[in-house]
């Protein structure tokens, strides 16, 4: 049985040292270069004194950076991954909660690194850290002393009071996860990843560990293709990527603008997808485009190690329906509770929430905002056992599957009425001329306003929905764009969308 996540690289690199793991299409790290760089950085920490700590990892997506997070894992300690492309504030915020040591940096970031605030951290570059021969008995020391629930990574979230949460994950959540991923998606030997996320999220988990499990391959794109779409397919083939698993505006991109017209991914068989509901309208044209590939709708928040749901696309949709999530992966169990702490009935609408292997540990140095969302199961008064409330909303259809609704804080109360703005965005995508749309509320001034990117004008497109919505789900404003904006993550970026509204009044 597994404790370790390194389990996975120390097995792999016995067998396939020569073989390349991950690359960025222009550097790339063997299993053998990623397991020797790993124990050099563990052996600095160790003769840094530097055990059980968060270190900070700065430094620029690539393969480097990835055998970073596992050297930190090898030295006994947790990886912090923050990014240039971060907003200054942010990055300080985080530095400020976790009081790291080291900041590891390259020279692309180091003197950024520099301009932080630390009170007692160090600055040192990775490729000094390289320069440390690998203690062969103090890593065996350290590992033989490592347990499943300590931690390996804090990835921090956006926190309703613009304090962002440091989410902090152990290894007996993330191997459960690697292996019941891995199972559902069948990755294997030749499986070659195309990662789409940012290191610092917790979404490249997808492809980090079962690349070691498997002896896999992963491809880092880079974050430009994906506003340039005939550009992101053909790196698939030059790649001959064949798995991705990407957040659903990344897949929108592509298919909303005619790419597959021009080029279509030739070696692409698994498409898994998440973070956003998948407008039936352009998940039609991925499986007109790939109808030999396997789609997968996965659903899950940091909180809970990645994905806790999955759904197995293998039937058709209406225009109306919503693909499911499906049903939790082995080791979980989805609760959908109710306001008053019940369980929510066959097509009642309730709060989803998790209980099983793969909750994370709670927010680090956060205990409060811990105890608000992960808590006492309220079905269970025998004895402690905490479930994580996601904040989301769903419930289970006919079939016994589990339906995303909305996030809890996309409900609004509007003429009187209850109204999913998730459900206004599904019907405006339906529409021939528009390619992707979001909603946001006006509190103030009471409004529904549509964003939205498509050839209609602004007064067909209301036209239009006047067949489609009832009247007190119809936008008060709608605003054409050339271009939705996006997070780091490749979400639709509603914060921004909210400023850009103020801005114009």
């Amino acid at each position: 049985m597994r404790n370790h996540v390194l389990n996975y690289l120390n097995s792999i690199v016995k067998v396939k040292p020569e073989k390349t793991a991950f690359s960025d299409g222009n550097h790339s790290l063997t299993f053998g270069e990623v397991y020797e760089q790993s124990r050099r950085v563990g052996s600095f920490l160790h003769e840094k004194g530097i055990y059980k700590k968060p270190v900070v990892i700065f430094m620029r997506k690539s393969p480097e950076e990835i055998a970073a997070f596992f050297g930190v894992i090898a030295g006994g300690d947790f990886y912090v991954p923050i990014d240039e492309e971060m907003p200054a504030g942010r990055i300080q915020l985080i530095l400020d909660n976790v009081r790291s040591p080291l900041i590891v940096c390259d020279e692309s970031t180091v003197e950024m690194a520099g301009t932080f605030r630390q009170e007692e951290g160090e600055i040192v570059l990775y490729e000094e850290m390289l320069k440390t021969e690998a203690d062969d008995g103090a890593l065996e020391e350290i590992y033989r002393h490592a347990i499943d629930t300590d931690p390996i990574y804090i990835v921090f979230t956006s926190g309703s009071t613009g304090i962002p949460k440091g989410v902090a994950a152990c290894h007996r959540s993330v191997i459960d996860y690697v292996e019941q991923l891995s199972e559902a998606l069948a990755f294997q030997e030749d499986t070659v990843f195309g990662n789409q996320t940012p290191l610092y999220f917790d979404a490249c988990l997808k492809e980090l560990y079962p690349t070691l499990k498997f002896g896999a391959t992963t491809y880092l794109i880079p974050r430009n293709l994906f506003s340039i779409p005939v550009g992101l397919v053909e790196y698939l083939n030059t790649y001959k990527i064949n798995t991705i698993c990407w957040v659903v505006s990344a897949l929108t991109m592509v298919s909303a603008f005619g790419t597959f017209e021009t080029v279509k991914p030739k070696y692409l068989h698994t498409i898994a997808f998440g973070s956003e509901v998948f407008p039936i309208k352009q998940f039609r044209i991925w499986r007109e485009a790939l109808p030999e590939a396997s789609f997968t709708n996965l659903y899950g928040p940091t909180e809970g190690t990645g994905m806790c749901c999955y759904y197995r696309v293998e039937r058709e949709f209406a225009d109306n329906e919503t693909i499911p999530i499906g049903r939790p992966f082995p080791n979980r169990e989805i609760l959908l509770l109710t306001a008053d702490g019940k369980e929510a009935g066959r097509g009642e609408e309730g709060e989803i929430c998790i209980r099983g292997t793969s909750l994370t540990l709670g927010y680090y140095n956060d205990p409060v905002r811990t105890g608000e969302a992960f808590v006492q199961n309220p079905l269970n008064t025998a004895y402690p056992e905490m479930i994580y409330k996601t904040g989301d909303i769903g419930r289970w259809n006919e079939e016994g599957e589990l339906v995303f609704v909305s996030r809890r804080d996309y409900q609004i109360k509007h003429m009187g009425h209850r109204i999913e703005l998730g459900e206004v965005e599904v019907n405006v995508g339906m529409l021939e001329g528009v390619h992707m749309a979001a909603c946001i509320y006006d509190t103030k001034r009471v409004k529904i306003v549509l964003y939205y990117v498509g050839e209609d004008s602004e007064k067909e497109l209301a036209a239009a929905l006047k067949t489609k919505l009832p009247r007190y789900m119809i936008p008060n404003k709608i605003i054409r764009l050339e271009q939705m904006p996006f997070t780091a993550n490749g979400k639709i970026d509603r914060v921004t969308l909210k400023k850009l509204y103020e801005e114009k009044g």
